[in-house]
């Protein structure tokens, strides 16, 4: 039978409760789901989405009691199936859900769950200012509305939300700037998607003119060991951060992250062919959180570790 959560729930105290996906029962905010997460962006020093918060859970038969949404909520599905009520602002619904199925809810919304059996999940906390800043970047005049969806399935969200719970738990392999690409990437999608917008988004097109792009690129060789932000890169071009990094892929037919880290894979290269450098002192110069990091990166991009391409070259 399904057990009741908050309830049971002790208030948590002080900033704690900005480190978990949270709702507010009464005056109290108390995490969403109960019981500890599987995976937590907490645990990422990497992590650089301030004001977005992701959590694994496995949930069992639940009943969560009547809460409200301080923030967008985005429910991913990973398992299943598994029957789900949901009841809010005086509508029911009974849903049988599967693998992908998502759910979207709103600022202000008022609602209880109710599981039937067994379901994995990844959960989404969005502060509204994240995607007002994705709006004002689109060159909205205001935060786009939005209506809650109960049961939806799409392809692009279920795949940035993967790939942001896989990288916020793991660590970054090369520092923040894939982070601001996926919250990026991922807070346009909700407003050209599921956004009622007033009038058509402004579509800039073309690349980066010659010598704004040559800035860009001498910046990032300048600052190869640093830990490049979007929002830096796009400052040097005089661009917005949407329209740097849409213009940037076709300038240069990259991603910025993709180029930066070829950029760094080949400084890597370059200082394991130099004599006395370790490989914890390369990782260092080239911008890798840590010689794990580097070593991660480096297999991935040329197929082999750096002692070994070391040994080789």
């Amino acid at each position: 039978m399904p057990q009741k959560a908050h309830q049971s729930e002790a208030a948590p105290s002080g900033s704690s409760m900005n480190q978990r996906v949270s709702v507010m029962v009464g005056d109290r905010a108390v995490p969403l789901l109960p019981g500890r997460p599987l995976t937590h962006n907490a645990r990422s020093p990497q992590s650089s989405w301030n004001g977005l918060i992701l959590e694994r859970h496995r949930v069992g038969a639940v009943e969560i009691p009547e809460h409200e949404h301080h923030t967008f909520c985005l429910h991913l599905q990973t398992s299943g199936p598994v029957e789900m009520d949901w009841h809010s602002h005086g509508r029911t619904g009974r849903l049988n859900t599967g693998s992908g199925n998502l759910i979207f809810l709103t600022p202000g919304t008022r609602d209880s769950l109710l599981w039937h059996g067994t379901s994995q999940r990844i959960v989404a906390s969005i502060d509204p200012s994240i995607v007002l800043k994705a709006a004002e970047q689109l060159e909205l005049a205001q935060l786009p509305d939005f209506d809650n969806r109960w049961s939806f399935q799409d392809e692009q969200l279920r795949l940035l939300l993967t790939e942001m719970e896989r990288e916020a738990t793991s660590g970054s392999a090369t520092g923040p700037l894939y982070s601001d690409l996926l919250g990026l990437t991922f807070s346009v999608a909700l407003i050209r998607k599921y956004g009622r917008t007033p009038a058509a988004t402004l579509v800039h097109k073309g690349g980066i003119a010659k010598p704004s792009l040559n800035r860009v690129l001498e910046f990032i060789a300048t600052n190869l060991s640093s830990q490049l932000r979007l929002e830096d890169m796009a400052a040097v071009a005089g661009l917005s951060i949407f329209h740097f990094a849409r213009a940037f892929r076709e300038s240069m037919g990259v991603t910025p992250h993709q180029y930066v880290l070829q950029r760094r894979i080949d400084r890597a290269k370059t200082l394991l062919r130099a004599p006395g450098w370790s490989i914890e002192a390369i990782a260092s110069a080239t911008g890798f959180a840590d010689a794990s990091h580097l070593s991660k990166a480096f297999r991935r991009q040329v197929g082999t570790s750096p002692k070994t391409w070391r040994r080789q070259a």
